[in-house]
């Protein structure tokens, strides 16, 4: 937990104290309040003038029943009440050190500016200090590796978290998100870096690159042929052929 989370917790912690204890003086001063008055349905024994003699086995009696009725009363609104506080505790705890669960659809961390930021499918998000932007998507980040991939996939500016340096660190990270392009009249696929389309050579290449097929961007074959060409992938495989 980092300082930041600790001095949040601290000062949470600090508030439900202090609402403990306001509430628990508030039950005792009714408790108090509530030993004066006898419950109804105790006889009420007059006590002597003053002056005269202590107070009778039967006087002692009926002080002692009303206590015993007043005192688990006041217990039991003391404990019920220790018990949500507690509760509330522990879901302060939880949200501010929620461990990442399998689908990534949980986690909360806490970053500067006090933002839980969730971990989930879609979160795009980049370091401060650098300009690269990663998604979160098949529970790993992924590097969007281009203006053009990033809006090829329909992301907006306005979705970029900004979080602390160092913050992709504690993560996995998966194959680079590129745009690939193909023309249905060949079966050629291309990957798009720096303008230049870049051919896949064949099949095992695409898988071991990481790329998915969902991911192919479909163009006429005039426009494709008009993108310059670059190495192949893997390089020195050429020439690269046309769609």
């Amino acid at each position: 937990m980092s300082a930041n989370d600790r001095a949040r917790a601290d000062d949470l912690f600090d508030l439900l104290a202090d609402e403990v204890t306001a509430r628990l003086a508030a039950r005792a001063t009714a408790a108090t309040a509530a030993l004066r008055v006898p419950p109804p349905a105790a006889p009420l024994t007059p006590l002597p003038p003053a002056g005269e003699a202590e107070p009778t086995a039967e006087q002692e009696a009926v002080a002692q029943e009303t206590l015993a009725v007043a005192m688990p009363v006041t217990a039991t609104g003391a404990s019920h009440l220790i018990r949500r506080l507690a509760l509330g505790l522990l879901v302060i705890i939880v949200l501010i050190n929620l461990p990442l669960n399998r689908h990534g659809a949980s986690l909360a961390r806490a970053l500067p500016g006090s933002a839980a930021l969730v971990i989930r499918n879609g979160l795009v998000v980049k370091e401060a200090d650098k300009d690269t932007i990663y998604v979160f998507r098949d529970e790993q980040f992924h590097w969007i590796s281009s203006l053009d991939a990033f809006e090829h996939f329909s992301y907006r500016w306005q979705q970029v978290h900004v979080v602390e340096p160092g913050f992709m660190a504690g993560f996995e990270l998966g194959a680079p998100i590129h745009v690939l392009l193909k023309c249905q009249e060949s079966p050629h696929i291309y990957r798009l870096e720096n303008d230049r389309k870049r051919w896949i050579v064949d099949i095992p290449t695409f898988e071991a690159e990481g790329h998915r097929w969902e991911d192919i961007q479909f163009m006429d074959c005039r426009s494709l042929t008009r993108l310059p060409m670059g190495e192949t992938i893997p390089p020195d495989r050429g020439p690269a052929p046309q769609p």
